[in-house]
């Protein structure tokens, strides 16, 4: 099934064709701690009053030896400072242990996601042999996004630590274990906030009971003016599902989330916990545990997000992976969740730094061509289902909607997905990256969400979906990659896209050629931009962090 839908995409994916070389945009760059101007071009709304604050990899080798992943880079977090039409930039290397440690030796001596480091040579042969046995420590590189608890900042990777920093200065502050507050070893970097200010995450645990998914709640902030620490009291995990197969626990980087419900989604990308237990033994990087496996189906567990109590009704859906949500959200007793998918997910592993740096041409297109696109989906849930329920109709009566949902035994519903675009986007390569106005319109019905077009590798294109229309409308031009765009609102907005859409744009065309863009979401036509003489490697994720 999910070959013959991943090749009827690849066919309505125009073929690459002398893709220009991105090597460029994954190289090491210099940290610029102390704030610099930039030069504006066009407007910068004054009413823009915060930090565009993003994160990504941005040092790529230590001495003699090179990380293999993009996701091995050491993070860099980078600020553009925004007030009264002007900007100013900064930018510093996460203080991490990993950082650190690699400095001192000037050597990779922390494992990354896809980079083992090498025994100590200076040590003697028994010992070095020996290290082989001990299974390494998680990383603390930071890369992945910003996110908040209790009303402080930190980065995040997708491990069981974090870092607290400074969102003015990028001050590296304390390391945070997760496993010291709640019974987790690891956690996303994509957490869900609620109206009250609470924050939502998902983690992993496993033991003697076998291998479970958490659903973690970190109180809103009570914080003592004055006290500069990190505060994780009141942390609870609110509901533990085990997994389906507990020798092969799925791997996921975020979760859903609407006014009641959080659901979890179990799809078959495949952690192997016995390869995971051999890797270091083989000397073998964590990417190479992690397996698409489409025999298995994609389990939605669904989760009250007040009590805690998980539905009694399995929902499935055919194979696919995600790695993104856009939004989720409650209708006439129905849960929409809507989603960036795709249909193999050997994909994650591909990001290598030698693919990123291939010869552009059709060394290039190759490549780019084999991949698959990722796409964005709409599954309904009806939330009312019991044992009258009749089996083989579809239950889903929302009148705009074509996704579709059968039971299909006791207590079992089949989903399957509507398309929440239409042809057009086939030619900007899909999406990734969503985003929406989220401070008014997350878990609940809306209308719009921005996101990056992938014609290449990375992403070289901005969009903006409508959900009515389901039309598009792009901004795209030749050698320039956009970030993930993130929506900020207008003061007083009335309407949903009242605001602007920032990204950084970056170039492997010509050195130090970055800029802020400042998009009209309305329009999508470009405001202004703050032209900075820096390069920035492509990034992961970034928040706006608004002053008041």
């Amino acid at each position: 099934y999910y070959k013959l839908v991943t090749n009827v995409i690849r066919k309505k994916c125009p073929l690459a064709m002398g893709l220009e070389g991105i090597a460029p945009l994954v190289r090491t760059v210099e940290e610029i701690p102390e704030p610099i101007t930039t030069v504006i071009k066009g407007n910068i709304p004054s009413w823009i009053n915060g930090s565009f604050l993003r994160n990504g990899p941005g040092r790529f080798e230590f001495g003699k030896d090179n990380f293999n992943h993009w996701f091995d880079g050491m993070a860099l977090m980078h600020r553009f400072y925004i007030h009264d039409g002007e900007v100013t930039y900064s930018s510093r290397f996460l203080r991490s242990d990993s950082y650190v440690r690699n400095s001192e030796k000037d050597r990779i001596v922390v494992c990354e996601f896809g980079t083992m480091a090498m025994p100590d040579p200076c040590k003697n042969f028994f010992s070095r042999f020996l290290s082989r046995f001990k299974i390494p420590k998680a990383t603390d590189n930071a890369s992945v996004n910003f996110v908040k608890y209790k009303g402080d900042y930190y980065v995040s990777t997708e491990t069981n630590y974090m870092r607290r920093v400074d969102p003015q200065s990028l001050e590296t502050k304390e390391k945070v274990d997760w496993s010291e507050y709640i019974a987790v070893n690891s956690a996303t970097a994509h957490p869900h906030y609620d109206r009250e200010g609470a924050s939502y995450n998902m983690g992993n645990s496993y033991g003697k009971g076998g291998f479970f998914y958490n659903i973690i709640r970190v109180p809103p902030p009570e914080k003592v003016e004055g006290e500069d620490k990190a505060d994780f009291s009141g942390a609870q995990v609110l509901c533990s599902i085990p997994a389906s197969d507990s020798r092969k626990p799925s791997y996921y980087h975020s979760f859903a989330m609407s006014e009641n419900y959080v659901v979890f989604i179990e799809q078959p990308i495949k952690l192997d916990l016995l390869k995971f237990m051999l890797f270091r033994i083989q000397g073998k990087s964590f990417d190479k545990v992690m397996t698409w496996e489409p025999q298995y189906d994609t389990i939605f567990h669904v989760v009250h997000r007040h009590t805690g109590e998980q539905s009694k009704v399995k929902y499935s859906a055919p194979p696919m992976f995600t790695l993104h949500q856009i939004n989720a959200y409650e209708d006439k007793g129905f849960l929409v969740m809507d989603m960036c998918c795709g249909d193999d997910g050997d994909v994650i592993g591909d990001f290598t730094l030698e693919n990123l740096r291939r010869a552009p041409g059709e060394e290039m297109d190759k490549f780019y061509n084999s991949m698959c696109r990722n796409l964005p989906r709409r599954y309904v849930l009806p939330l009312t289902v019991t044992d009258d329920t009749p089996s083989d109709q579809n239950l889903v009566t929302l009148p705009f909607c074509q996704a579709t949902a059968v039971k299909t035994g006791c207590g079992k519903v089949l989903c399957t997905h509507e398309e929440l675009y239409d042809e057009e986007l086939f030619q900007y390569g899909g999406l990734e990256f969503p985003q929406i106005n989220y401070a008014h319109y997350n878990a609940r019905p809306y209308r719009y969400y921005y996101a990056c077009g992938f014609g290449h590798l990375f992403s070289d294109s901005l969009l903006k979906m409508d959900l009515e229309t389901k039309k598009l409308k792009a901004w795209r031009h030749p050698g320039l990659f956009p970030s993930e765009p993130v929506f900020v609102p207008a003061p007083n907005a009335t309407e949903e896209d009242d605001g602007v859409v920032m990204s950084v744009i970056i170039t492997p065309r010509t050195e130090k050629s970055t800029f802020l863009l400042v998009l009209d979401a309305k329009t999508f036509t470009e405001l202004g931009r703050a032209e900075v003489p820096v390069n920035i490697p492509f990034g992961t994720h970034g928040v706006f962090n608004e002053m008041h």
